[in-house]
């Protein structure tokens, strides 16, 4: 990708026209065989689109603030296809090997994350436990130059596809959440399998795997940051992480409204087109305006996040309320679209059957709600 393409415009287009072209006659494909194939993921880094706000010394953009990673987000969602995996590999260079990682590891790590010749993946769900990050069970034991780690972790996102996965460990003791570390497990290391894709209800070429650790041996310069504060690192990342979910809720709520007018002006019922009759002109109405209040919320949260202003607390507002008004948007739409939405290869029932998951990962609408009833003193 040029440089040179500085204005957001000129971005959109760009992605807008390299998705067509690369990504949207192979989505099918892709939903069928349960993962993206591994040459998409090098033509996204051969356009740029991939560690956009890395450092050209390891392979970036030097992209600044996350507004142009949120574009290829919208163009995503716009164009139906697969967000979670490419919002996940970025976020995960962004948030913690850029972030957290050591001079050494960056060189390492970061220019084949940027080309697309590896896949990223941040694992910290398990099978007894999700949003609570403090009950982790997987363990990592220091044994001279190397960590023995013994536990499992379930529906990690990339979880197929990724060759460097960030995973949360167990390695001291104290109160809740203050032994946890981030280990870097690569493709090939003994005693690290993974199960086969899993069968979601949406989101079907999004690769998403359960994760396996017997008596696997990590070098301990494979440890991200210093030992013991991994809770301080997902604190400070769960903000982008945050506020990209936020991001496919606008753009998927905006998409859906848009298809949506665009059938309710033409599907005809008693003589006039069904968004003429008035409870439907009504609901659309609203949802019309709540969406256009959403996105004004989630730019001036960005904005917030580029001049690193966006606190753990607003980030947690931002998902909540965006998250549930994509679920709701996606079902009244549905109900308007009638059995035509309910089809399961429709762009309607795509929408509304992915939107569910949203309010579940990255935090649980019910934790959100805690932290932020916590933050006004309750």
């Amino acid at each position: 990708m040029s440089k040179d393409i500085d204005s957001y415009n000129e971005f959109r287009e760009y992605c807008r026209d390299f998705l067509q072209r690369e990504a949207v006659p192979y989505q099918a494909q892709w939903e069928q065989q349960g993962l993206v194939d591994r040459s998409f993921w090098k033509k996204l880094g051969e356009a740029g689109l991939l560690g956009m706000e890395i450092d050209p010394e390891y392979g970036g953009q030097g992209r600044k603030g996350i507004s142009h990673t949120v574009i290829l987000t919208e163009e995503l969602i716009s164009a139906g296809l697969t967000a979670p995996i490419i919002i996940s590999h970025n976020d995960v260079l962004a948030s913690y090997i850029n972030a957290h990682g050591t001079e050494q590891q960056k060189k390492r790590w970061l220019p084949a994350l940027c080309s697309g010749e590896k896949v990223a993946a941040i694992a910290t769900t398990e099978p007894g436990g999700g949003s609570d990050s403090t009950e982790i069970k997987t363990t990592a034991v220091r044994d001279g130059e190397k960590y023995v780690v013994n536990g499992s972790k379930a529906y990690i996102t990339n979880g197929v596809n990724a060759d460097i996965v960030v995973t949360a460990v167990q390695t001291g003791s104290g109160q809740r959440g203050q032994g946890l570390s981030l280990l870097a497990l690569e493709r090939g290391l003994n005693g690290f399998t993974r199960g086969a894709a899993l069968k979601k209800l949406g989101w079907h070429a999004s690769d998403t795997a359960a994760l396996y650790f017997e008596d696997c041996h990590v070098p301990a310069d494979n440890l991200i940051g210093r030992e013991n504060m991994g809770s301080y690192y997902f604190m400070t990342a769960m903000t982008r992480e945050r506020l990209s979910i936020s991001s496919v809720a606008v753009a998927t709520a905006e998409t859906i409204l848009k298809e949506t007018l665009e059938y309710s002006k033409n599907r005809i019922a008693f003589g006039q087109p069904i968004g003429s009759l008035q409870h439907n002109k009504f609901t659309l109405a609203n949802l019309d305006t709540e969406v256009k209040i959403a996105r004004i919320y989630l730019n001036d949260a960005i904005d917030k996040f580029n001049r690193k202003k966006l606190n753990v607390d607003d980030a947690a507002r931002a998902k909540l309320w965006t998250t549930n008004l994509q679920v709701k948007v996606a079902e009244q739409c549905m109900q308007l679209h009638g059995a035509s939405g309910y089809m399961s290869d429709s762009s309607m029932g795509k929408h509304w059957v992915n939107s569910r998951v949203q309010k579940i990962y990255g935090g649980t609408s019910e934790v959100l709600q805690e932290v932020i009833g916590k933050s006004i003193g309750l």
